[in-house]
């Protein structure tokens, strides 16, 4: 039996989700785009707060804060589904595109939840997809230093 998961109203959440068999889950670059599309229709039908994202080859990083606790499930479930759905028929796939459920980590309102953003964001960085975290268009990093906007993050309100 998998342990209870701690949700917590307000609760500020790092959240990763990895491949089957750490199996690729984007394979070109509409697939990324794709998962932006689906991202933004949950983050406006759920209105929780994305403070950072990087959608790597083969996993995906999330910080974002809900509100309402019961949501955060709600949440992850429409984007995984949605995007699996997708992936599964573009690529003419079936069964689980995800491995396992969704981890999620509580992160403190202070210097950490800085300290978790910049990890996610120089994620591609330390795995040597590439050297400057400015050539990588799947994270937040270019978004949060105004060289592109998304429209997907937010600005967290510190404690």
């Amino acid at each position: 039996m998998k342990p209870k998961r701690v949700v917590l109203d307000g609760a500020v959440y790092h959240i990763t989700v990895r491949g089957n068999q750490k199996q690729k889950t984007f394979l070109e670059e509409v697939d990324f785009l794709n998962y932006f599309k689906i991202l933004r229709h949950y983050k406006k039908k759920y209105r929780f707060k994305l403070y950072a994202y990087c959608l790597m080859p083969n996993h995906v990083h999330l910080i974002l804060e809900v509100e309402n606790s019961k949501n955060l499930s709600k949440i992850m479930q429409g984007i995984n589904l949605s995007y699996t759905i997708y992936f599964n028929k573009k690529y003419q796939k079936v069964g689980h595109l995800w491995q396992g459920r969704y981890k999620s980590k509580i992160i403190q309102k202070d210097k950490y939840l800085i300290d978790c953003i910049e990890y996610v964001e120089l994620n591609p960085v330390r795995s040597g997809l590439v050297e400057n975290p400015f050539d990588y268009p799947w994270s937040s990093w270019r978004e949060r230093f105004g060289k592109e906007n998304k429209h997907l993050i937010d600005t967290p309100q510190l404690i």
